[in-house]
């Protein structure tokens, strides 16, 4: 059942909803971190990983079981007042959550399903993460993968088998089906990596990725075909660095790409969440005081922060600060926040979390 929204949200309260953020613990009882954040900050979403990577380990983070799962996610909800964007990278294949060595359904990959090339197929396997997703109780999935086959030396796209196909017209066509399963079962889905990660020649987890020389436009007609379409949710932004684009900052930093490019031109008026700001390519060469403000100029609504890839558990509080302090020297004014704010507000609408 949709709930009410509080009255006359304050700054924070407002900013709150602009963060996803990850953490640690499987048991209600581990998690008294987030759920703190969510009572005290007022967190918009969460974000939950399999596998702990910040202190090089392999133990479990947030996923052990399915009822394992279902009763965590019913236990953070109960936290909040706005009800929480709950979300997962569940694309298929090697990005994939939600593993049958914890008890969920195999999945495939979207090469795999690209390969195939036959749309209903592509329908029929989002149909069943989505109906898994929407069981444990996400309401979000980070997927699809909307990028281009389009480097063979890839490592984080082609050779994760990430791409459904080096044609853009193809990837558009599946994605879609993908999209309008998730929808058909009540979650929502996020198109990725905008203006296009397929290009790269280097991972943005690792270090700053430049694809001046590489990308090319036909890596935003699957983004292109999806808005026109209406099936486009929420988009994700890549941190890769074009100066074709914006000669000073990658696009999840660039108001070129995020506002002159996908809202201006493009006319996507949704939810734009970053990649994860703890990615190398964003916290190495920015930094957190200079990378948050700089990515809600440029048009990014949430800020997603794994806390996977370093683990900082006042990252939510710390985040708030820089906002806060942002709008009380004059860099960045309330109404920007506020449209931000706006959106969110309106896609936890169409996910029938609020009235």
């Amino acid at each position: 059942m949709p709930v009410a929204l509080p009255p006359s949200p304050s700054l924070r309260e407002k900013i709150g909803q602009l963060l996803n953020v990850g953490f640690r613990g499987c048991l209600p009882a581990e998690c008294e971190l987030i759920a703190r954040d969510i009572r005290e900050h007022h967190l918009g979403g969460i974000i939950l990983f399999d596998q702990e990577m910040a202190d090089g380990s392999t133990r479990r983070r947030n996923i052990e079981s399915p009822d394992q799962v279902r009763t965590l996610l019913a236990h953070l909800q109960a936290q909040a007042r706005v009800p929480l964007l709950t979300s997962i990278d569940q694309e298929g294949g090697r990005v994939n959550r939600l593993k049958p060595d914890y008890g969920f359904p195999a999945s495939i990959s979207h090469e795999e399903l690209g390969r195939l090339n036959d749309p209903a197929e592509t329908y029929r396997h989002a149909a069943a993460t989505a109906e898994t997703l929407a069981r444990a109780g996400f309401n979000l999935n980070l997927a699809p993968v909307v990028d281009l086959d389009a480097h063979p030396d890839n490592p984080i796209i082609k050779g994760k088998r990430r791409s459904f196909s080096a044609d853009p017209e193809i990837v558009a066509r599946h994605a879609t089906e993908f999209v309008r399963a998730h929808r058909d079962r009540g979650v929502l889905a996020c198109a990725k990596h905008f203006p296009g990660h397929g290009s790269a020649q280097g991972d943005t987890h690792l270090g700053l990725v430049d694809v001046t020389t590489t990308w090319h436009e036909r890596e935003l007609i699957p983004f292109r075909r999806l808005i026109d379409a209406g099936f486009c949710d929420v988009i994700m932004s890549a941190h890769v660095f074009n100066a074709r684009l914006d000669a000073d900052r990658p696009a999840t930093l660039s108001r070129a790409v995020l506002t002159g490019l996908l809202r201006d031109q493009l006319g996507f008026q949704g939810v734009v969440t970053s990649d994860d700001m703890e990615m190398k390519a964003i916290s190495r060469h920015y930094g957190l005081e200079n990378s948050v403000p700089a990515a809600i100029e440029a048009g990014i609504d949430v800020l997603c922060f794994g806390n996977n890839l370093s683990y900082e558990p006042d990252i939510a509080a710390k985040t708030i600060a820089i906002l806060e302090k942002a709008v009380a020297t004059g860099r960045l004014p309330e109404e920007r926040l506020d449209a931000s704010y706006e959106r969110v507000l309106a896609l936890k609408r169409k996910a029938r979390l609020i009235a």
